[in-house]
């Protein structure tokens, strides 16, 4: 049994012909609009989360590195280079150069003290000079120890 005289049912009638003669699309314009807005924050949003994990595994990677505690010594202490027996250019005819016994420097003919059981065994009394005249520096292998 219909019931064609319901107030209800007549009322949404003229909701649903209202709301369908009134909705229209947007135009196509707000709905690029609209699109590219989201399009960007999507894009941005990545990006920033990108950032953000590049950040933290760099901040984890130097938390867990060790730091630099300087240059890295050798194991073993360098010996000093034999000078090679080199002969040297002959000067022009025309030049004042000095000789090559002018230039080199005295050497000490006198051999080492003997060592004693005072001395630590790495240490040397002199550096050794090299075939240049000047004198490096080495290292010992045991410290310095304060004489008694």
């Amino acid at each position: 049994m219909p019931d064609s005289h319901d107030p209800l049912r007549s009322l949404f009638r003229e909701a649903a012909s209202a709301g369908q003669s009134a909705s229209t699309a947007p135009p196509v314009a707000v709905i690029e609009r609209r699109g590219e807005r989201h399009r960007r924050r999507r894009i941005v949003g990545i990006a920033a989360a990108c950032f953000l994990v590049l950040a933290g595994s760099g901040a984890a990677l130097s938390a867990f590195l060790p730091a630099d505690s300087g240059p890295t010594l050798p194991a073993t202490t360098p010996s000093p280079a034999a000078p090679s027996p080199t002969s040297a250019p002959p000067p022009p005819p025309n030049s004042t150069a000095p000789t090559l016994n002018s230039m080199t420097p005295p050497r000490n003919t006198t051999p080492p003290p003997p060592r004693n059981s005072m001395t630590p065994p790495g240490s040397t009394t002199a550096p050794p000079v090299n075939p240049t005249g000047t004198v490096t520096a080495t290292m010992s292998r045991t410290p310095p120890q304060p004489l008694r």
